[in-house]
């Protein structure tokens, strides 16, 4: 990871993340298609969350746990009139389709495509999103997990995953026009990740490939919200139930703060001994350097000293607060 400074966030991104909108493009995302008459029943038994509740035009973030109940994959899944819309974590469009094609038995009547190549993502981020969208001339869900459609343009609302905001699919020809209808209406574009990174670990949101990878379990990096109780088996839900029921999350994801920056991937000791791991760093211009850390109980709240590679850093509360 290279040195994070104050000069290496762009203060205006940063604002625009904060108080104003700002627009990622997203080329590497990839967009997969889930069709036939038993695709929702197959996500059902397969991931955490309650998929066979999705009606038209609801949405639902979901995860493929291990045997072990470690992370898999994390993905979107959008319910529409004829098939289930899926939304890869960056880089892992390919990986997932695999995954999927690969449990479909011989009495399953479920296709999985890949239409990254003819379908392209944006987010839109920060505080006033929304009135970039109508200033746009897009559609504006009202409510979280749900999206609409309007002139082959597809707008999600995700209030609780990623930074909130709303995930934009369309026809990758018209990715220049929608751009620039967005720039025009207020978005500022993100130009490198510094400012996106910063935003995201002052709001303690994990991250799949940082906070949600199978070193951890959904419960420890703060998705138990993903992992709905009432419904049949998948892969990993007995350990997550057990876990659930008998108190038995013992590492949590926590903030830190610290006067120096941290290293990810650092341990995280107390008196000299590992208690944890650093998953994300960044430099914040209100709250200076910050970092999420996935840390084992007792020191897994806030006031609690640890230190990161000779540097003191102190479990603070999620969301972090300005100096």
């Amino acid at each position: 990871m290279s040195d994070l400074t104050a000069v290496s966030v762009s203060d205006l991104e940063y604002q625009a993340l904060a108080s104003g909108s700002a627009l990622q493009p997203r080329p590497n995302f990839g967009v997969l298609v889930l069709g036939n008459r038993d695709r929702a029943d197959f996500l059902q038994r397969m991931t955490t969350n309650d998929i066979a509740r999705l009606q038209p035009g609801q949405a639902a973030l979901t995860i493929l746990t291990s045997p072990v109940a470690r992370i898999d994959a994390v993905f979107s899944v959008l319910c529409r009139q004829e098939d289930l819309l899926l939304l890869p974590s960056e880089g892992q469009a390919e990986a997932l389709r695999q995954r999927l094609q690969g449990q479909i038995f011989f009495m399953d009547k479920v296709t999985v495509s890949d239409e990254s190549g003819n379908l392209c993502r944006l987010r839109l981020l920060g505080p006033s999103a929304g009135k970039s969208l109508l200033a746009a001339g897009l559609p504006q869900p009202t409510s979280d997990d749900n999206f609409l459609v309007a002139d082959g343009v597809t707008v999600l609302r995700q209030e609780r995953f990623d930074l909130p905001g709303y995930e934009i699919i369309a026809p990758v020809q018209m990715l220049d026009a929608l751009q620039e209808r967005l720039t025009r209406a207020g978005a500022l574009p993100l130009v490198d990740s510094d400012s996106y990174e910063a935003r995201r670990i002052e709001q303690g949101r994990p991250l799949p490939g940082k906070e949600l990878t199978d070193a951890f379990s959904p419960l420890e990096t703060g998705m138990t919200w993903v992992c709905a109780e009432n419904k049949g088996c998948y892969t990993g839900q007995e350990i997550i139930a057990r876990q659930l029921t008998y108190d038995k999350v013992t590492r949590t994801l926590v903030s830190l703060r610290s006067e120096r920056p941290l290293s990810e991937g650092a341990s995280v000791s107390v008196n000299d001994r590992a208690v944890g791991t650093v998953t994300s760093s960044g430099y914040s211009p209100t709250a200076g350097p910050v970092a999420l850390a996935v840390l084992k109980r007792p020191h897994n709240v806030e006031g609690v000293e640890v230190m990161v590679d000779g540097v003191t850093a102190r479990v603070e509360q999620i969301p972090l607060q300005a100096n």
